[in-house]
């Protein structure tokens, strides 16, 4: 039997066999596509080749890429675990060829690599063609059709032909596209899992589970307009996708994906924590938690070492959707300690052959993980508990559905992803009020929006071949002569005319010495200017092998073809400072906390440079104090400082440091700090892959000062530095108030730390002073709270005990809240205090008045309106705080009334 190792290996040699380049798959967090929060099909990283922006770097190319499908039309997530082939990461088996070979040659080849090197049964293949488009004008692609039957020996009766649906492949509304076909098999009538169905008959997209597509094959030939029109395409390109799983399956001759030796590795250690056995079964909760577990942690594995980290937007909420939804399964296997981060170095274990990415970066993801589960786990009880009460409410209710309210609630407060909310209720035959839990997230998305406008030169260039611009000069010259060869605005690309004035657009020249953004440092700033024109740039950035240098004609008239000369802004020095005391800083970092510091993103401007890197916990003072000596020291020998373009593997054998996850060509340039010149690169203590700009000598630094050093998520840190002229006036501000202190304490300079301390010293006496009498304060609080107890009013045997306190504290009256709860078994507090400034208004309530429908945070969102404020709680205790202390007693008499009116119906 085949392991899934060799069925890849299989894969990638018979193709480079037929004259393919082997493409190493591209990170899972795409780089530099907005369009996408995670590669979810081969084709992404030829997206560029395929609309015109890119030449290719080969003619036929080969790889099996890593994709995640959770978002969008591509969501497979809440279908994971319920049956035997859904997945949320995979990995899309792909041959390409770009404007070399076409439909014959794809399809034959997919023949041979199934039925010869695989040696699966023919006649147990099928294939679709497609059955052509009245709408688009296009009638079946009779030349698929007709080479099946030529190059293959498939019976004609086996070709079957389906519409747009199935057999038509678009990129997005507008750009590449082209029609398709699959090749699937019959797995045999035992496989059907629609045989309860009326009326269903088992055939190929007929929807069951005996027929299930393999390969896909795609035939990219038109262009779809803004107007939908389709066009031929002058070159034509093949995309094919084979899911490594289902192929995987079928050749271990499984009922399920996750029966291969895929997943089995992970379902055993699962088994071996958990205590529990796997059966395979579908329907089974124990087994539908066995694979949705499987699955998520090869999705956060390879996520996480690719960059995602979990957040609360974009992608990195959906790695904690996924980790949390996770989570909650292995409560039903009895896992209530965090148990995710375990399973990473089984993942890393039988994947790291391939991938060698998750072997190196194991430690750092289980770190992630681990975190993550910690935090949620520290609400996901109190969260079930909240979901339990809901899901009772709902169950007794003629609708059935729980209210969008509770799912939000669970969602803002104890961090439920809302698939998982609505998981948990389909579980017990509820639904969730879906469109009012959608208007409280965009009411919510609304108050948190700000308002953020980006001009995206990419926008309507499908189709679009650009000039290459050289800008080779940008390393040697801070000003260049060059010409215009057109420009980018909202209409798309032009060639030809008049430059627009005072309007945001790109110009594009036959060369440049600007520097477009890239690796973390910005883009440059300057002027482009001929002899009565100034446009000036504002920004840098690059598409494909394109430079675009945004900005806008200040004065006179430019055109297309004209002349111009380039000026590079001074503020290129700034940047140049800080870019090489980022190498610096990476290679003081390692010196000081380990080798297993690893950057995770960078950024590289003019006023500081911002620096992310992977390390279990803070930096101690020490630390930090070290890390910026040992780059001092450098910088003080004026160590030089060289750039040289070398073949990779030279440069991976000289053990220059690369950006993980980046993307290199066969030539890279390294950056070497400590070198006498660039053939002695191997002397350098610092050698890193960098396409940036940097000093001469690391002298012209002039200075490094860490100003932060932070948590951002994780298991990663962040520090941000000064050099050069920002440094030198962080410093004089730094002088100046030092100085002030000085003359408002009356010491000298130097005894102002020893001044400070004397009145820490002094105010920690007096601090326990104040605590002691508030703990005197505090007992006559409880006093006043007892006769409040004994005459309140009473509704049945609840006590109401609403009022206004003086001289207390928050903490003190939670505490007399807490007191008049246990004493009266069933009661309903309201106090309301001038807490040092601070308005506040307390709500509490007793379990047996929740149940009824009366709950503190009800209570406090309606009152806290009266004192000019809000706030809001558990239905135990809530909170609020107020400006307008004179309203207190209005607060408590509406507090009052909605209470006894409550109680009274």
């Amino acid at each position: 039997m085949l392991t899934a190792n060799q069925v890849r290996s299989d894969f990638l040699e018979f193709f480079k066999g037929k004259g393919h380049t082997f493409i190493p798959s591209s990170s899972i967090v795409p780089k530099n596509d907005p369009t996408l929060l995670f590669a979810n099909a081969g084709m992404n990283q030829y997206k560029d080749i395929f609309v015109g922006l890119k030449a290719p770097d080969c003619p036929r190319a080969v790889n099996s890429q890593k994709c995640l499908r959770v978002s969008g039309k591509h969501n497979d997530l809440e279908e994971v675990g319920k049956d035997t082939y859904h997945h949320t990461f995979f990995e899309m088996l792909g041959n390409w060829s770009f404007a070399d070979y076409f439909k014959a040659e794809t399809i034959e080849w997919a023949w041979e690599l199934l039925t010869k090197v695989w040696a699966i049964d023919p006649d147990k293949l099928w294939v679709s063609v497609f059955a052509g488009d009245e709408a688009d004008g296009l009638g079946m692609d009779e030349e698929a059709a007709e080479l099946w039957t030529k190059v293959t020996p498939i019976k004609p009766e086996r070709i079957l032909a389906f519409g747009k649906k199935d057999n038509f492949w678009e990129m997005g509304n507008t750009g590449p596209c082209g029609p398709c076909s699959e090749i699937h098999i019959d797995l045999g009538p035992d496989r059907c899992d629609m045989q309860n169905v009326p009326g269903h008959k088992c055939g190929v997209n007929a929807g069951c589970a005996r027929f299930i597509e393999l390969w896909n094959l795609v035939f990219i030939q038109y262009n779809r307009a803004e107007d939908c029109k389709l066009t031929p395409l002058k070159d034509k390109y093949v995309d094919t996708g084979a899911g490594l799983e289902r192929i995987v399956s079928v050749l271990q001759n499984k009922t399920s994906n996750y029966d291969t030796d895929l997943f089995m590795p992970i379902i055993d250690y699962i088994a071996k924590i958990s205590g529990h056995k796997y059966t395979s079964k579908l329907g089974s909760k124990t087994d539908n938690a066995f694979r949705v577990i499987a699955d998520h942690i090869r999705t956060l594995t390879f996520a996480i070492t690719d960059g995602a980290v979990p957040s609360n937007d974009g992608r990195g909420y959906v790695i904690r959707r996924i980790l949390r939804r996770a989570c909650r399964f292995g409560r039903q296997l009895g896992l209530h300690e965090p148990f995710m981060y375990k399973i990473v170095d089984v993942v890393a274990d039988y994947m790291g052959d391939a991938f060698g990415e998750i072997r190196q970066r194991k430690d750092y993801v289980a770190t992630v993980i681990e975190s993550e589960e910690a935090s949620f786990g520290r609400t996901l009880d109190r969260g079930i508990e909240i979901f339990n009460t809901a899901a009772k409410r709902a169950a007794s209710d003629k609708t059935q559905k729980i209210p969008g309210e509770d799912a939000f609630a669970l969602y803002d407060t104890y961090g439920f992803p809302f698939d998982l909310t609505r998981l948990m209720a389909q579980e017990q035959q509820l639904s969730v009020d879906v469109d009012k839990f959608n208007e409280l997230m965009e009411q919510q998305r609304t108050r948190a929006r700000q308002a953020q406008k980006q001009t995206t030169f990419a926008a309507g260039l499908s189709g679009t071949q650009l000039p290459v611009t050289d800008d080779g000069s940008k390393y040697l010259a801070d000003n260049c002569h060059a010409k215009i060869l057109g420009f980018i605005d909202k209409n798309g690309f032009t060639q030809q005319g008049n430059i627009p004035n005072d309007q945001q657009l790109g110009l594009i020249l036959d060369k440049t010495c600007f520097y477009a953004e890239s690796g973390g440092q910005v883009g440059d700033c300057g002027l482009i200017s001929a002899t009565d024109a100034k446009f000036i740039v504002e920004d840098t950035t690059q598409i494909a092998d394109t430079v675009i240098h945004q900005g806008t004609l200040e004065c006179g008239s430019l055109k297309v073809g004209d002349k111009i000369s380039c000026l590079v802004s001074k503020d290129r020095d700034a940047i140049r400072k800080n870019h090489t005391a980022t190498h610096l800083l990476q290679w003081s970092l390692q010196k000081v906390v380990g080798e297993s510091v690893a950057q995770q993103g960078s950024l590289v401007c003019t006023e500081y440079l911002r620096f992310d890197f992977t390390a279990p916990k803070a930096l101690t003072d020490a630390q930090i104090k070290e890390v910026e000596q040992l780059i001092n020291e450098q910088i003080t020998a004026d160590q030089p400082v060289t750039c040289n373009v070398m073949p990779k593997e030279d440069a991976e054998k000289l053990g220059a440091m690369a950006l993980f996850g980046e993307k290199y060509g066969s030539e890279v340039r390294v950056v070497a700090i400590g070198a006498e010149n660039d053939k002695k690169i191997a002397q350098a203590f610092s050698r890193e892959f960098c396409g940036g700009t940097h000093v001469n000598n690391t002298g012209f630094i002039g200075g490094f000062k860490i100003t932060r050093e932070e948590s951002i998520s994780a298991g990663i840190r962040r520090i941000t530095a000064l050099t050069g002229t920002a440094l030198s006036d962080h410093l004089t501000q730094r002088s100046e108030i030092i100085d002030n202190l000085s003359r408002t304490l009356k010491v000298p300079a130097e005894q102002v730390q020893q001044r400070v301390e004397q009145l820490l010293e002094q105010n920690k006496k007096l601090s326990k002073q104040l605590k002691s009498a508030a703990k005197q304060s505090g007992g006559d609080i409880m006093s006043e709270a007892k006769k409040l107890l004994s005459n309140c009013k009473k509704i049945n045997d609840t006590s109401i005990v609403c009022s206004k306190l003086e001289n207390t504290t928050t903490e003190q009256a939670r505490a007399a809240i807490d007191m008049i709860k246990k004493k009266a078994s069933s009661a309903a507090v309201v106090f309301g205090f001038d807490d040092a400034g601070k308005v506040t208004l307390l709500v509490g309530v007793t379990d047996d008045l929740i149940k009824k429908g009366l709950k503190a945070g009800d209570i406090i969102k309606q009152i806290a309106p009266v004192i000019g404020g809000g706030g809001g709680g558990r239905p135990q205790m809530a909170q609020a705080g107020g400006k307008d202390a004179a309203k207190i007693p209005d607060a408590i008499e509406k507090a009052q009334n909605l209470i006894e009116n409550m109680l009274s119906t």
